[in-house]
């Protein structure tokens, strides 16, 4: 509780060390709204806050003797520690975990923005569910965007136990603008999330198409443990390779490929997805036709594959290879820290699994 006016204590404002008696005496007395008096130095006050200054300044416009202001609206001991602040330019932990709010307001009515930082930055350590919507509405009435963003994603990570609080059944009743603005930002944040992970997924699956294009000309000019080109013979003794889990589902496809009876029919998945990798290849082979690359179907799609009458089918085909090649690039700028990860990746899941869905997806283009 505040003491009277009537016995105002001594504050460490009162003995400041100056080398004169004059600058000493206080000319300045701040009254909270309990009555509380604290004497202070008018030319301390004025050169920490514009405010502070433009209410000294009038008084001496109008020659005005009685020299107090006024804050109300805020605990005593709250005032007392904004006004050591001004002398100081410091505030303990303590004084932040009782009245940060409250310093929060004075220096964003005062315009004491060293005040402001620390008060914003105390207030962030110290959100919780119960607070969160209190802080949320200070922060928007004194400008200060930084805790405002905190607490609005704070409320969006954790709204069903928010939502139960005090604070934000009184914002519903008193509030409903702000209310509103919440949920907006809930339900965008929602669709950039969704929207956000479709795009890891799509970028994630041309990175898989990307490194099958890389698997299938290694097995077709190199040769892997049980497929390679027809002039060697595969060495089933050889260490597999750095992408082994994608070349080994390739290495099993093309062997079904060559041996399936439903293929000439066009009956059969599995081949369906294989000649469709037959075609990326092609469609991003920089071997010229009259070269001999020893990638199955090469040849025969670069020299037929310009004719193709669905022009929808044929703008999605091009979109595809874009994003193929541009995978490609990527993965051979940042080639050593995918390397490292490829193995990390393909320890937690079932690779060829990941390739059939990047062909389902995303190859669906009839060659």
């Amino acid at each position: 509780m505040c003491r009277s006016s009537g016995s105002p204590p001594v504050h460490e404002s009162d003995h400041v060390s100056t080398p004169s008696t004059e600058s000493v005496e206080t000319s300045v007395y701040i009254i909270t709204s309990g009555g509380r008096k604290i004497p202070a130095h008018a030319n301390i006050l004025a050169s920490a806050s514009p405010v502070l200054e433009g209410i000294i300044d009038s008084w001496k416009k109008h020659s005005r003797f009685d020299k107090t202001i006024l804050i109300p609206g805020v605990p005593c001991e709250a005032v007392e520690v904004f006004i050591s602040f001004l002398y100081s330019n410091l505030c303990n932990e303590e004084e932040m975990e009782k009245f940060a709010i409250h310093l929060l307001t004075l220096a964003h009515v005062y315009m004491v923005p060293q005040l402001k930082t620390q008060c914003i930055k105390a207030l962030i350590r110290r959100l919780t569910i119960e607070n969160v919507v209190d802080v949320l509405q200070f922060a928007r009435l004194c400008d200060a965007p930084d805790l405002y963003l905190k607490c609005i994603k704070l409320i969006a990570n954790r709204f069903k136990p928010v939502e139960q609080t005090e604070g934000w059944k009184f914002l519903q009743n008193n509030d409903p603008y702000l209310e509103l603005e919440i949920l907006k930002f809930i339900d965008e944040a929602e669709s950039r999330r969704k929207s956000t992970k479709k795009q890891l997924q799509a970028q994630s699956l041309y990175f898989q198409l990307s490194e099958a294009m890389d698997c299938l000309l290694h097995i077709c000019t190199e040769g892997c443990t049980s497929v390679g080109p027809y002039d060697k013979e595969p060495n089933k003794n050889r260490a597999p390779c750095s992408k082994f889990s994608t070349c080994q589902g390739l290495q099993h496809s093309i062997q079904h490929f060559a041996t399936c009876k439903k293929r000439v029919n066009g009956g059969c998945v599995r081949c369906k997805r294989m000649w469709q990798l037959f075609k990326l290849h092609s469609s991003i082979c920089d071997q010229s036709p009259d070269t001999t690359c020893k990638v199955p179907l090469c040849r025969q799609f670069k020299t037929k594959g310009k004719h193709v009458n669905n022009k929808k089918e044929e703008a999605r085909w091009e979109l595809l290879v874009r994003k193929v090649e541009a995978a490609k690039a990527v993965s051979s700028v940042s080639l050593p820290k995918t390397k490292k990860l490829e193995h990390q990746d393909y320890e937690q899941q079932e690779q060829p699994r990941s390739f059939r869905e990047a062909m389902n997806c995303h190859v669906s283009v009839a060659c």
